[in-house]
C-alpha cells in the first residue's frame, strides 16, 4: 500500500505544478491543515492555486486577509483537510457543489483511494444541476461547439473554438449522461472555487489531466449539495460547513439530524457545533464533547 501510494504521488506530481494527494478511502476525514507564509506580493489566488486549493477555500479559512494582497510575510491558513461526502460512490465521482469540490474513488492494486480536485461551477441563473449521471466519454484536445445561451450572451463568439489556448474547455473533456454539461479544464484558472460556468465544472489545467486518467466510462458521477458534513476520526466528532447561498437549508437542523442518524449526537459539544456553524469556515472541526 505505502508503494503504490508513493507511485501515484509521483505521477501526480509530474502532471503538473500542484501535488494532488492520493488518501485511503476508508477514510472519511482526510488530509491536514497547515500554514503558508506568504512572499512578496503573492495574492491568495496563486496560493490557491499552489495548494490545489478554489478560490472560495482560501477565502473563507482567511476571512481577515485581503485576498489580492495578503501581504509580505502574512501567514495564510491551507484547508487541505476535508470530509469525503456521504455519497461518495464506491468507484467513481461525486461533486459537491456547496463547497465546489470532486471526489473521485478509484481501485488501484486491490485498494479502494480517493483524490479531490478543487472546481469551478454554475453561476446563478445557469447552475451545474443536481442528479446522478455517468461518464460517457473522454476527450482530449476537445472542439467547443458554442451553446445557443453563451452566444446569445457573447454574439460575437465564433460557432466552433478549436483546441488551443483559446478554447474554454481546456486541453481535456469529460461527457457526461447530461446534456452539454461537461467536466473539463480551462483557460481561466483563476475561475476555479467560483460559480462562474454555464453548468459544466472546470479544473485546473493540471487537475483535469490527473482526473482523466483516474476515470473511465461509465463510471458514476453523483452532484450533490451537502454544505453540512459530519464524520468521525478516531473516533472524534468532525463537522465541516460550507456558506452556500443557494442551499435552502436550516443549518443546526440538518447537522443535528446528521448526529442522530448516526447515533453520535451524545459526542458532539453544542457550543462547539453552534460555533463552526456560525464560522462556516470549510474546514473540519473537532465539535467532540
Amino acid at each position: 500500500m505505502k508503494k503504490l501510494l508513493i507511485t501515484l504521488l509521483i505521477l501526480f506530481a509530474f502532471a503538473g505544478p500542484c501535488l494532488a494527494e492520493v488518501y485511503s478511502a476508508d477514510d472519511r476525514v482526510i488530509g491536514i491543515s497547515k500554514t503558508y507564509t506568504v512572499s512578496g506580493t503573492e495574492s491568495l489566488i496563486e496560493v490557491a492555486r499552489r495548494f490545489d486549493l478554489g478560490f472560495n477555500e482560501i477565502a473563507a479559512a482567511n476571512p481577515a486577509l485581503d485576498p489580492f494582497a495578503p501581504g509580505d510575510g502574512a501567514t495564510a491558513q491551507i484547508p487541505v483537510s476535508w470530509i469525503v461526502p456521504a455519497a461518495a460512490p464506491k468507484e467513481g465521482i461525486v461533486i459537491n457543489l456547496s463547497e465546489m469540490r470532486l471526489y473521485i474513488t478509484f481501485i488501484a492494486d486491490g485498494s479502494r483511494l480517493v483524490a479531490t480536485f478543487p472546481i469551478g461551477i454554475g453561476s446563478e441563473g445557469t447552475a451545474t444541476p443536481l442528479g446522478n449521471f455517468k461518464v460517457t466519454d473522454k476527450v482530449v484536445s476537445p472542439t467547443w461547439y458554442v451553446p445557443k445561451s453563451v452566444k446569445a450572451e457573447k454574439p460575437w463568439l465564433p460557432a466552433v473554438v478549436p483546441p488551443g489556448p483559446e478554447n474554454p474547455l481546456g486541453t481535456h473533456a469529460i461527457s457526461l449522461t447530461l446534456d452539454s454539461i461537461f467536466i473539463h479544464g480551462t483557460n481561466k484558472p483563476w475561475g476555479i472555487g467560483r460559480r462562474v460556468s454555464h453548468g459544466c465544472i472546470r479544473l485546473y489545467p493540471e487537475d483535469i489531466v490527473k482526473l482523466f486518467e483516474l476515470t473511465t466510462r461509465g463510471k458514476p458521477v453523483h452532484i450533490v449539495r451537502e454544505p453540512v458534513k459530519i464524520a468521525l476520526r478516531e473516533e472524534r466528532v468532525y463537522i465541516e460547513v460550507h456558506k452556500d447561498g443557494m442551499a435552502k437549508v436550516d443549518y443546526i437542523k440538518t447537522a443535528s439530524d446528521m448526529l442522530l442518524r448516526d447515533g453520535i449526537i451524545d459526542r458532539a459539544s453544542t457550543s462547539k457545533l453552534y460555533k463552526a456553524i456560525a464560522e462556516k469556515s470549510g474546514v473540519p472541526v473537532d465539535i467532540t464533547n
